[in-house]
């Protein structure tokens, strides 16, 4: 019988219940985390904030004032460009109320809550097929051929993690201009490959919008932080579509500090491609197709021949390790499904266990 797959990564305790087992006994490869777990700056600064009753009994900064300025001096903008908010989708739906869009295109398949977000606004959708054999990249012309007052990319992807280059997006960007078409792009794991992030080149491309994650990097999810990237004109605008008090005074606190760790930035990025690679490499020997990513999580598929359903249960079952199953991705053939980068030895874990299923699945 099909599974019934949670909506998201990292959904461990609604996993445990089902399978009954005791959470704590799962390890998570559904979740793109990073593994390092958050920054010593932000458990310190953290700790310090709450040596300060004042933290609880004041009411947040209504502007996020010195967030903006952390998240402003860091990507070498003004406090005027930037959008905060409790997690990438108020952010969605804060723009989308605000461009009043009627049309979007999306490529497929892509982060779930795209096209719930979309849905709600009530923005006719129109889904564009990316090809495996091409890795899911996007193709330009194609992706252009209609016009469409909206077109929501990802770079990299998710779930595929492919990443095009700077230039690539911006010339797509630029052409999208001569349309009046806007570009609302996700760059939630670009800190995997900042060279590459438009959030730089705002002023100059009025028709986008970047959306970004601070707490995948930074291993902080919990804190519920994200923020977007417009002109000041459009960010004045959808801040005035957000709620009042979006973000806590803690969750403020902590990214703040996070943004100024560059040596936990560095290292991050350094282990991750070295045990991405490594990972990849391992996988591939299995017999998988396992496909390019510059983010911190493979997309790979199984042998058609197996039972996709069967191999996700036995993974958790038998060897206590959760995959995010990417069988309810729009427009994605069966057998996929995508992994964290973890730790070496969790790394290693994970292989033993993919190797055991497919001789026991097969």
């Amino acid at each position: 019988m099909h599974q019934t797959y949670p909506i998201h990564g990292g959904q461990l305790h609604h996993i445990a219940q089902r399978f009954n087992l005791p959470p704590e006994t799962l390890t998570d490869f559904s979740a793109n985390i990073n593994p390092s777990g958050p920054p010593s700056a932000v458990l310190a600064a953290l700790h310090a904030a709450l040596d300060h009753p004042s933290v609880l009994t004041l009411y947040p900064d209504l502007q996020h004032t010195q967030l903006k300025q952390a998240i402003a001096q860091h990507l070498g903008l003004t406090p005027q460009h930037i959008i905060v908010a409790n997690g990438f989708v108020p952010l969605l739906d804060a723009v989308l109320r605000t461009l009043h869009l009627r049309t979007c295109l999306l490529p497929v398949p892509s982060f779930v809550e795209y096209r719930q977000s979309l849905s709600r606004a009530g923005i006719a959708i129109t889904p564009h097929p990316c090809s495996a054999d091409s890795n899911f990249s996007y193709d330009a012309g194609s992706i252009l051929a209609a016009r469409h007052d909206a077109i929501l990319l990802a770079n990299p992807q998710n779930p595929s993690g492919i990443l095009h280059s700077a230039t690539f997006m911006r010339d797509l960007i630029r052409i999208a201009a001569q349309s009046n078409t806007h570009i609302l792009l996700d760059e939630a794991f670009i800190d995997y490959a900042p060279e590459d992030s438009l959030t730089h080149a705002i002023d100059q491309l009025p028709n986008l919008i970047v959306f970004r994650s601070v707490t995948k990097f930074h291993a902080i999810p919990g804190l519920r932080v994200a923020y977007a990237v417009a002109s000041p004109q459009l960010a004045s605008a959808i801040n005035a579509a957000l709620p009042p008090w979006p973000i806590t005074t803690l969750a403020s606190v902590a990214v703040i500090a996070a943004l100024t760790d560059d040596p936990y930035a560095i290292t991050s990025r350094s282990e991750n491609i070295q045990r991405r690679d490594d990972l990849r490499a391992q996988l591939t020997a299995l017999g998988l197709t396992v496909y390019p990513s510059a983010a911190n999580f493979l997309f790979f598929r199984i042998p058609t021949a197996m039972d996709p359903d069967a191999f996700w249960q036995h993974m958790i079952t038998a060897h206590r390790i959760v995959l995010r199953s990417c069988a309810n991705y729009e427009a994605l053939p069966p057998c996929h499904f995508r992994t964290a980068v973890l730790t070496p030895q969790k790394n290693t874990q994970l292989v033993t266990a993919i190797a055991a299923s497919l001789s026991h699945l097969l």
